[in-house]
């Protein structure tokens, strides 16, 4: 993409540019400590200082939403993030069940399942030259142990089980 020569006869385009670009960061700027003032009268912006200056959304706030409240004025309701958690008892997940009392077959069905598209992979990656009786034994593999599972699924709904667990 080829940029305008700077020195072009048609910069009006860039001038009303810069002005949005003074005017948003005039309004962006415009703080009640400062005063309201117009906010349409486009300002250069204030040098920066060598110190970041730390900025809360209060500093930041376009739609007037954290003015000060006026005398008489109901404080505002505490809101989701006041909100702090006492935690004395922090959570202690259960263990989980081992794998060595795990049915043989569903274990191999599960190493089928989760390996036959891995061990694809690889093939494709660092055997090039596999014999077509391989992959195909793979793929025999993948399905076999997946119908497998599908099988093991339980055949009836309990109705007094919606599901969750506590």
């Amino acid at each position: 993409m080829n940029r305008p020569d700077p020195n072009s006869a048609d910069q009006s385009a860039n001038n009303d540019d810069d002005a949005v670009w003074l005017d948003l960061v005039a309004r962006l700027e415009a703080t009640p400590s400062t005063g309201t003032g117009d906010i349409h009268e486009a300002t250069p912006p204030e040098p920066v200082s060598e110190e970041p200056a730390r900025v809360s959304f209060r500093d930041f706030d376009p739609l007037g939403l954290s003015s000060p409240a006026a005398a008489g004025d109901v404080p505002p309701a505490p809101g989701p993030r006041d909100y702090g958690v006492d935690d004395d008892e922090g959570f202690v997940p259960e263990e989980p069940p081992s794998l060595a009392g795990t049915e043989p077959m569903t274990m191999l069905a599960w190493l089928g399942a989760v390996g036959g598209p891995l061990a694809l992979v690889f093939t494709a990656m660092f055997w090039r030259s596999a014999p077509l009786i391989a992959i195909l034994g793979i793929v025999a593999a993948f399905i076999a142990s997946v119908v497998y599972l599908i099988m093991k699924l339980p055949q009836e709904k309990n109705e007094d089980d919606d599901g969750a667990r506590i």
